[in-house]
């Protein structure tokens, strides 16, 4: 191996997605001089964020208010806590929670808004819970580009400061451990493609995000006292960097580390056919009007799952399975109408900014990448019958797990309860569809009580849907200006810690469900707050 490089700069970023991205813009619009270390290659520069749909949770916003919709931080903060399962007992991640939610339409939407990122009007409303209340009113707003639009106007910022020399940025470069002299943080040691490289600094920020990269560690910390064993097979839908190691080391440095078990998976993945690394997966955004069933084509009553409404319950449900995967059934009718995929990749209408296109997408449907999916992507089956259906996924499965007649009942059941009329229907999921298609947001894209089984609508559909890793609601404990804290609550000098890597914040601003759009919220606001301290001196010896 060749011999140990050193590189030097005021401030050392460990991770190249957003909320490295923005502390290191914070400090260097500051002044200070910035070194970006990132493992991943320099297209990819912007990490998840980069490939995700842009999704951001503001309170009271003024798209929320063009909207007619009636926010407030009391309100936001109400549905935060419940819907988390928040306990004011756990005092940072309560803290962070409510710091949060009352800064975020301020401090994230306003900031991004003088960076050049737009919002578009239209506000969607996730998580409005099952059994928990979730979301009160809408408040999902939509980054108008995805989060290509929110990730690209900052790599042209911190593109100016690298050519002016106050940044150095440095991609394949993998930090293997976090360098402490005297008792204080002065840096951290890695290897890269040219042999082994030393970093250091005044400060040093984890900015490496979480577990959901790292399947061992998942299961490693995998909630068995609620969901048994962990699926023997899921799909990795954030990214291979986010291996979890970075916060073995803090944890190694005497970092609290806390909440690793509560996670923030998908229910409803499926593996893409270009894969980027092993197990690659997509989220699919679930049709509302799908018929969800499990491994053997039973239909999941307890309640009929529905997605966009609460993702922990859809995973909880699907894990207390034997097996731990499930599919969704539906005609060629509802998928035109209702399939969408999470992420840049397959929203190029939105990612491209181009408005007349996406506006077609919602009156006329997404027929086109329905079959793109039916003809490339490896879990989705068609059949003219149900019984043909059924083979299809059980060849698929490679079991005999399906039952024909058991599948034909259900759908057969669900079809003739909608038969009945508004006035005699009986079932949860026509109910929530009911509720959904009252905001013009979902009306748009959900099925008028459609059925299943419809001559006119054929061919069926069923798609294979498996726990899809994605984010950690967990991570390292930090204070209110992201310094790292001990197992005893004290900071450990010059170490901060922002984004997934602290649980978005405190370790674990969430609690064990999330409100959606406040992962890359919470990468910008931690981001923020991280450099605020930093450049006022807060936590640097």
């Amino acid at each position: 191996m060749a011999g140990n490089r050193t590189y030097e700069a005021e401030v050392v970023v460990i991770g190249g997605g957003l909320a490295g991205m923005v502390t290191a813009l914070e400090l260097l619009d500051n002044g200070k001089r910035v070194l970006m270390l990132d493992a991943a290659t320099r297209e990819r520069f912007g990490g998840l964020a980069l490939w995700s749909f842009g999704g951001m949770f503001f309170v009271d916003s003024p798209e929320q208010r063009k909207s007619g919709i009636k926010d407030s931080v009391d309100l936001a903060m109400r549905d935060w806590v419940r819907y988390g399962e928040l306990d004011p007992n756990d005092v940072w991640p309560y803290r962070w929670a409510e710091a949060y939610v009352n800064r975020c339409t301020e401090e994230v939407r306003g900031w991004l808004a003088e960076r050049d990122v737009s919002i578009f009007r239209a506000v969607g409303w996730t998580e409005r819970g099952y059994f928990v209340p979730g979301n009160s009113v809408p408040r999902f707003h939509i980054v108008w580009g995805t989060g290509e639009g929110i990730v690209l106007p900052l790599i042209e910022r911190l593109g100016t400061h690298e050519r002016a020399g106050r940044l150095q940025l440095h991609f394949d470069h993998r930090v293997d451990s976090i360098t402490k002299e005297g008792g204080q943080v002065v840096g951290c040691h890695g290897t890269n493609n040219a042999g082994s490289f030393e970093a250091r600094g005044d400060a040093v920020v984890i900015a490496a995000g979480g577990i959901a990269g790292n399947h061992d560690k998942v299961r490693e910390v995998w909630p068995r006292d609620q969901w048994g064993e962990p699926p023997e097979a899921m799909l990795n839908g954030s990214i291979p960097e986010a291996d979890g190691k970075l916060l073995d080391r803090a944890e190694e440095l005497g970092a609290n580390v806390t909440h690793l078990e509560k996670m923030w998976n998908y229910a409803a993945g499926v593996r893409h056919w270009e894969p980027l690394f092993p197990n690659y997966g997509l989220s699919l955004v679930p049709p509302k009007s799908a018929l969800w069933v499990n491994y053997q084509g039973r239909r999941f009553v307890d309640p009929p799952l529905v997605g966009t409404f609460d993702t922990l319950l859809l995973v909880d449900r699907i894990c207390r399975e034997e097996k731990k995967y499930s599919w969704l059934v539906m005609n060629r009718k509802i998928a035109n109408k209702e399939f969408a995929v999470s992420g840049a990749e397959f929203n190029p209408a939105v990612r491209d900014k181009k408005m007349l296109a996406f506006l077609l997408r919602l009156l006329q449907g997404n027929g086109e990448q329905v079959q793109e999916f039916i003809d490339h992507c490896p879990d989705f089956v068609t059949g003219e019958s149900v019984a043909e259906l059924a083979d299809q996924m059980n060849a698929l499965a490679g079991t005999r797990d399906v039952d024909a007649r058991q599948l034909e009942r259900e759908i057969a059941d669900y079809d003739e309860n909608i038969e009945r009329g508004t006035k005699f229907q009986n079932d949860d999921q026509l109910r929530r569809i009911a509720h959904v298609r009252q905001y013009i947001g979902d009306r748009l894209r959900t099925c008028n009580m459609a059925r299943i089984h419809d001559p006119s609508a054929m061919p069926l559909i069923a798609i294979r849907t498996q726990i899809l890793t994605r984010k950690s609601l967990g991570g390292i404990q930090v204070d209110l200006d992201a310094k790292v804290l001990d197992t005893q609550g004290n900071p450990i000098p010059n170490l901060f810690a922002v984004g997934e890597a602290c649980g978005f914040g405190g370790g674990g601003m969430h609690g064990k469900r999330a409100l959606e759009g406040t992962f890359l919220g919470g990468c910008v606001y931690s981001g923020r707050v991280a450099a605020r301290a930093i450049n006022s001196g807060h936590g640097v010896r």
